[in-house]
This record gives C-alpha cells, sequence and structure tokens, in this order.
C-alpha cells in the first residue's frame, strides 16, 4: 500500500509524458486523475490507522548507495508527520488533477502538463517519506526540476521562461546550503540515515567547528545550514523574491506548489529535524525572527498588489512566515497544524481565482474586474469561505491555527515570543484587509472590464468547481475537527508520538482574556472597514496613496529586494563576465591562444609566400645564401 501511494503518480506521469500522443488527451487527464486519487485514497486509510492504531512503519525498497561508511536504502517511512503530509499533498493534488481538466480544456500540450503534475506530486512524495538525508535531497531537488517545468509550461511567453530560471536560481541558493548542512552530518555522524543521526545528536552539543574563520558549534552549525536550505523553498525573506514571479504559470500549478506541497517543504524539513533544532536555541531564535519578519513583509506588500494571484501568492508567503515563527518557538505541532488547514483554504483561493481568469479571459488585474458576484455566484461564495478561512474569522479552520500560533509565542514568556505574537497580530489584521480588498474589488463595486461584456460573464464548468466545494468542506471543518488531534491536551495528545521531538514539554496554560480575543476582534471590525474603503468610498486608499507616495513606492516595489539583487548580484555578474569575455578571454587568452597563433603562422605564410616567385635565379641565390651560412657554422664549430 504504501509502495503504490508512491509509485502511482510516478506511473501516471510515464504514461502520460511517453505515450500522451497516443494515447489522447481525455485518457491522459482521467489516468494522471484516477492514479493521483488512488493514492489520495490510500493515504486517507494510512492516516488513519495512526489515527487510532499509532501505525508506524519503514517499507525499504532498495538498497540504493553502499559505498564504504555510507549506507543509504530507499525507503518510505510513516508515522504521524509523513501521514499527515501524505494527506495533504495527495488530496490537494488529486483536486488539481481533476480541475486542470477544465482549466487547461483549450491548451494542446495537456497530456504534458499532466505528466509534470504527477511527477511533481511524486517528488514530493518522495521527500515527505524518505526515511534518511539523501533520499529527502533527492526529492527536494526534484521538486525543485518539476516547478521549473510546470512555472516554465508556456515556455513561449518571455515572462514565464524569466520566472521558471529565477525559481530555479534562487532556490539553487538555498540548496547548496542544505547540501552543506548534509555533508556536515555524515562528517559528523558518518551516517545520513535520521534514527542513526537523531540517536547521536546528544553527543556533539558542545562540539565546535571553524567554519569561515569563525568558531562555532556543531549542532548550530548543522541547523543554519539546514534553515537556509528551508528558507530558499519555503520562500522565507531574502530568498522569497522567485515566489511571487512563480505566478507566471498555469494556476493549477500556483494552488499544487504554493498551497500545500513544495513551499510547505522547508516548514516539514525543520519539524522533521526537531530532534537536531531542539539543541539549537540560537537557530530557533533565527526561525522565529526570519518568520515573523517575512509574514509582515509579505502582508504589507499584498495590501499594495493588484494582480489576483499575486495577492494570494504574498498571502502564501505570509502564511509560511507564521509555521516558521510557530517553529521556531518550539511549537512543531501547531506549525504543522497551520500547514494542514493553510492547504485547504490556500488551494482554494488559488483555483478561486482560477476559475475567475477563467471567466475574465486571462485577465488577472482586480482593477479590470467587478460587479460579477451574480454571474459568478458559486466561485463569489467559495472564495468568501476560502478568505474567511485565511483571515482567521470565528471556528474556521485558519481561526483555530492562526490564533495557537499567536498564542504559544505569547506563552512562549521570552522577548522573541512576545514580539512574534505581536507582529503575529498585526499581520492577522493586515492579511484581513488585504483579503477583503481582493474580494471587494473582484466581485463588487462597478464593473470595470472594458474587454469583455458583463453579459459574457459565465461560472466555470463543473469540473474546476467541484474540487473547490471539496476544498472548501476542509477550509470550513478541519481546523475544528483535527485542533484537539494535533495540539490537544487530551487523549489525542500522543498523535505526533516520536516523529516530534520536544526537549521541553509545550505550555498547557492559557494566555490572558483580552488577549484570546484580540486577534478575533480585529479580524472581524476589519471587514466593514475594507468594505467602506474598497467599495464604498474608494477615494480614501487613493488619497492615501497621493499623500504617502515614497511609502505606497516602497510597497508596491516589494521592498526594492529585486532591485536590489539586480544591483549587488545580476549587474555584477553581468560586469565580471563582460571582462573576463572582452579581457581575459578576447584580448589575452585569444590574442597570444589560436587567434594569436593562426594570425602569426597566416603573416608568416604571405611573407614566406613572396619568396615564390619562378625566377631560378632567385632561387639559385637563396640556395647560395643558404650553403655560406651552412658552411660558416661549420667553420665556427
Amino acid at each position: 500500500m504504501e509502495i503504490a501511494i508512491l509509485l502511482l503518480p510516478l506511473l501516471a506521469s510515464i504514461i502520460s509524458g511517453f505515450f500522451g500522443k497516443y494515447i489522447g488527451d481525455r485518457t491522459s487527464e482521467v489516468l494522471t486523475s484516477l492514479f493521483v486519487s488512488i493514492s489520495a485514497g490510500l493515504s486517507l486509510f494510512i492516516f488513519y490507522n495512526v489515527i487510532l492504531h499509532q501505525y508506524e512503519n519503514n517499507v525499504v525498497i532498495a538498497s540504493w548507495i553502499n559505498s564504504g561508511s555510507l549506507n543509504v536504502n530507499w525507503s518510505i517511512k510513516i508515522d504521524a508527520l509523513s501521514s499527515v503530509m501524505l494527506v495533504v499533498i495527495t488530496l490537494v493534488s488529486a483536486l488539481v488533477h481533476i480541475y486542470s481538466i477544465g482549466y487547461m480544456s483549450h491548451d494542446p500540450h495537456k497530456p504534458r502538463f499532466m505528466a509534470y503534475l504527477s511527477l511533481f506530486t511524486f517528488s514530493m512524495l518522495t521527500l515527505v517519506t524518505s526515511d534518511n538525508f539523501l533520499q529527502l535531497f533527492f526529492g527536494w531537488e526534484g521538486v525543485g526540476l518539476c516547478s521549473y517545468f510546470l512555472i516554465g509550461f508556456w515556455f513561449k511567453k518571455d515572462t514565464a521562461n524569466a520566472a521558471a530560471i529565477k525559481a530555479f536560481v534562487v532556490n539553487r541558493v538555498g540548496d547548496f546550503g542544505f547540501a552543506l548542512g548534509i555533508f556536515l552530518i555524515f562528517y559528523l555522524f558518518g551516517t545520513v540515515n535520521y534514527s542513526e543521526v537523531f540517536s547521536q545528536i546528544s553527543q556533539i552539543i558542545d562540539k565546535e567547528l571553524l567554519f569561515l574563520g569563525i568558531h562555532i558549534k556543531a549542532i548550530d552549525l548543522i541547523c543554519i545550514l539546514l534553515f537556509i536550505g528551508a528558507m530558499g523553498k519555503s520562500a522565507q525573506i531574502f530568498l522569497h523574491t522567485w515566489l511571487p514571479d512563480a505566478m507566471e504559470g498555469p494556476t493549477p500549478v500556483s494552488a499544487l506548489i504554493h498551497a500545500a506541497t513544495m513551499v510547505t517543504a522547508g516548514v516539514f524539513l525543520v519539524v522533521r529535524c526537531s530532534p537536531i533544532f531542539e539543541y539549537s536555541p540560537l537557530t530557533l531564535n533565527i526561525i522565529t525572527i526570519v518568520g515573523m519578519t517575512t509574514a509582515f513583509f509579505a502582508a504589507t506588500v499584498a495590501l499594495v498588489q493588484n494582480d489576483i494571484k499575486k495577492i494570494i501568492a504574498y498571502s502564501t508567503c505570509s502564511q509560511l512566515g507564521y509555521m516558521f515563527f510557530a517553529a521556531g518557538v518550539g511549537a512543531y505541532n501547531v506549525a504543522m497544524f497551520h500547514l494542514f488547514t493553510h492547504a485547504f483554504f490556500k488551494a482554494l483561493l488559488f483555483l478561486g481565482s482560477g476559475s475567475v481568469i477563467h471567466s475574465f479571459k486571462d485577465e488577472q488585474n482586480i482593477n479590470e474586474m467587478g460587479a460579477v458576484y451574480k454571474k459568478l455566484p458559486y466561485t463569489w461564495i467559495l472564495m468568501i469561505i476560502g478568505t474567511l478561512a485565511l483571515t482567521g474569522f470565528p471556528f474556521l479552520s485558519g481561526f483555530y491555527s492562526k490564533d495557537a500560533i499567536i498564542e504559544f509565542a505569547y506563552l512562549k514568556g521570552n522577548t522573541t515570543g512576545y514580539y512574534a505574537a505581536g507582529i503575529g497580530i498585526l499581520t492577522a489584521l493586515l492579511t484581513s484587509i488585504y483579503s477583503w480588498r481582493l474580494i471587494f474589488k473582484t466581485f463588487h463595486g462597478s464593473y470595470n472590464n472594458k474587454k469583455i461584456k458583463i453579459e459574457e460573464m459565465h461560472e466555470s464548468p463543473l469540473v474546476m468547481l467541484l474540487p473547490l466545494v471539496l476544498l472548501s468542506i476542509g477550509a470550513v471543518f478541519a481546523g475544528f475537527l483535527f485542533k484537539d488531534l494535533f495540539i490537544g491536551h487530551s487523549e489525542y495528545n500522543n498523535f505526533w508520538g516520536n516523529s516530534i521531538k520536544f526537549l521541553n514539554p509545550l505550555s498547557t496554560e492559557h494566555p490572558p482574556l483580552w488577549f484570546v480575543l484580540l486577534t478575533p476582534t480585529l479580524v472581524l471590525s476589519s471587514i466593514p472597514i475594507a468594505y467602506y474603503l474598497f467599495v464604498k468610498n474608494k477615494e480614501i486608499p487613493n488619497k492615501f496613496v497621493q499623500l504617502n507616495k515614497p511609502l505606497y513606492n516602497f510597497l508596491v516595489n516589494k521592498w526594492f529586494f529585486d532591485e536590489l539583487y539586480n544591483f549587488l548580484f545580476v549587474q555584477s555578474s553581468k560586469k565580471i563576465g563582460l571582462f573576463f569575455w572582452k579581457i581575459i578571454d578576447v584580448k589575452i587568452i585569444d590574442k597570444f591562444g589560436p587567434d594569436g597563433i593562426s594570425s602569426f603562422i597566416k603573416r608568416l605564410s604571405i611573407k614566406a609566400s613572396k619568396f615564390q616567385s619562378g625566377f631560378i635565379y632567385q632561387y639559385a641565390f637563396m640556395i647560395l645564401i643558404g650553403f655560406s651560412a651552412l658552411l660558416t657554422f661549420l667553420i665556427l664549430q
């Protein structure tokens, strides 16, 4: 059963990718959707067994590498942590596959697209079911490669190509740190298997290493390098710039990559390695600071974006920040809880935005929409559900997980925790404002599209709406149903077993009532405020922009990260490249190398050709000079 979960998406990818043109578009779509759906059903069954029977298993598929002390198997590790990820990945992927049948109906390359989706799913499953760092890295890189294919699927668009390359390059920066972390683990422990590494961690707590001329604890260095990898994959600040640009890919790709799979890999890595991170308070503080900064940064940028998918993309970036600072304060189970609930409502929002874009014939600017809630009633209702869940509306899924993160940060009781809780509350308010701005500008107010008449607007087909309905169920009920399982202090508190390590048990206390009520109050009050600002009196935001032009430009340019990186890395790399080309290559290597030698021989041959006059007396004269020179040489000897 475990093998089937892993290999069915791979088999679907192979069949659709290599034989798609023979079996046809419809067969490819149905086959890939069916195989991934079966994988999702089996994942639910395993998750059920983990809940009821604390089921754990480690299925060895094959012996992979045996070289010296490096012994690595290709395995499928099933425990509470991997079972949660299996459910999230396969469920969202199955619904995205089904949704793609309708969304990509006019694309001429549907089998290839479905093959990429299935291969991406296989890579992600490989990542989360690994029992060693090497297999995890294989899945990690597989996910990165597939994301390149999917983001750049419409490769005839220059922007899609640029976005795919950007995502690939930025992730390589994080992956370099991740690879160094794995090398260091093997150097210190002589193995890359989780169980063997985790059991030896306590032995190196006091060990120090010299790294870049700095004495640093080995445990801190390992954790920092691993976290750099997580930052790249999960688009945390400084390595986040690829995520918004990735919206150039088809909308199903955005839902798959940015809701529940690729971007959550970094969170999974930190939680999986909790037996290591627990011994590094320095790194946990860094994770907390990076997470809360990312959450706030992305929320501020989302406030001024006009591309419907980019708003949701920055929302993803912000919510990932929440997950990281939850892990940073030691609440790994709460981070996983938010990852779980976030998958449903964020996939719902992405697919809902795809339904809107589909109806507007590929228009993504929310300023070109408006007043279509009667024309797209189902999409409107479903996106409102997703928005309510995202903003933390009471008793929907996001309410339980997001509030839990803020509360546990507060209960941490140190400066970092209090600061993270404060930033979390402020970010929750900003999240609600930009989310309702999207809803009101897209579905309410006046109709602003000049290319399509409002009478021509129509709802998406059933094959696109059905996944939205199923995701909305998760967005509404996932938090309430699973809060006790993930973070409760009841009979379910043993759910995580040994998959997550806590050196110190999480606080069972409750924050003050005023603190508990603060976030929901701000979230609820923001709804009428957003309606007034973006529907009833649109001049207020416009006046604010005019009065605060520098701030607006700062936010609309995404804190100028792209410009900064362009100046520091892109332009400098170009200058270095031009120097080596124009000076080193052309003027030195080529001049004194092949070009120089060839030109010298050419000049020599031209001069030598002048002696080929055809006159016998000239040849005799040259022979005489040569004979005289030889004779002189012999006499002098």
